[in-house]
């Protein structure tokens, strides 16, 4: 308990302290909300709660990692695992979630968890347990007198994720394809109606998720760690982060997954990084309390 009271007033007696944490956090959340939105595409789009998303996160790691290790130059793994996992993604629908769309939440959940363990396990046995990342040859920014450091490595995949990020929000806002995504979440009944092939929109929404987390896996591996079993924790980040902001709220999921990424360095610095996994799980549980306060109210009001 003492030295969370002195990591605490750390926090007021060197303000500087703050910057560097923030500074951390939100370069993660940035990244936490990149594969955020595409669990809210999915999610939206054809109501599939993706339990296998961190999954998809990781493997887009290890294809940039993989390649990386032939001389390629790990900037152009993010467009490769993009595309790579973009075909991973069409072949799972195809065979997997194309069967559960029109199923019970039971089964979806159960058809995902299942994906989940067998793309970890695939991982596991394809590149080994150990943590693996790419070291990349970048200079660290250093501020106020040495205190705050900002590496380059991470700050061109900050650039990188919000550089995708705005390529997706001007893609479902001005495409063709884009409208028909978000016609079909808003009624996908009506959307077959009014000639929209709802199949062909259901698997090109879930490849374009695959891309996204392939793409975030990709920038994750140039500056932390990936392990064949660490999905669980950036599905997790996905779940809080999309149920805090809601389905279809873009600026939310940003905004949601900056939040979560700082208070999760807050509470790493405060009761130690071994707890940080912890504080996405008690974020869930107080998110979806505060949730079904929100229904219950509403309840009543319609009495």
């Amino acid at each position: 308990m003492d030295q969370i009271f002195s990591n605490i007033s750390l926090l007021f007696e060197f303000p500087v302290v703050n910057i560097s944490i923030l500074l951390e956090g939100l370069m993660i959340g940035s990244l936490f909300a990149l594969s955020a939105y595409g669990l809210a595409l999915v999610w939206g789009v054809m109501n599939v709660k993706n339990l296998a998303q961190g999954d998809f996160v990781v493997a887009g790691g290890y294809v940039s990692w993989y390649f990386s290790g032939f001389g390629m130059n790990p900037l152009l793994g993010v467009p490769l695992a993009f595309v790579m996992m973009w075909g991973l993604g069409w072949v799972i629908y195809k065979t997997v979630i194309s069967r559960v769309i029109e199923r019970d939440l039971f089964t979806s959940l159960l058809a995902t968890f299942g994906l989940a363990i067998m793309m970890a396990q695939l991982m596991n046995l394809m590149f080994g347990s150990d943590t693996q990342s790419i070291k990349l040859e970048y200079e660290t920014l250093y501020f106020f007198d040495d205190f705050v450091s900002v590496p380059i490595a991470k700050l061109i995949g900050v650039i990188m994720a919000l550089s995708l990020a705005a390529a997706v929000i001007y893609f479902m806002k001005t495409s063709r394809m884009g409208q028909a995504i978000r016609a079909t979440a808003q009624d996908a009944r009506a959307a077959r109606v009014m000639g929209i092939d709802t199949e062909k929109i259901y698997a090109f929404t879930f490849s374009l998720n695959s891309a996204i987390c392939g793409a975030a896996g990709a920038i994750i591996v140039m500056v932390w760690l990936i392990q064949p079993f660490y999905g669980i924790t950036y599905s997790i980040r996905a779940f809080v982060i999309v149920t805090a902001a809601g389905l279809g709220n873009l600026p939310g999921v940003i905004a949601a997954g900056l939040g979560i990424g700082a208070l999760e360095q807050y509470g790493a610095h405060i009761f130690g990084i071994g707890y940080q996994q912890a504080i996405a799980v008690l974020l869930l549980l107080f998110v979806l309390f505060i949730r079904l306060l929100q229904q219950r109210r509403s309840r009543q009001a319609l009495q």
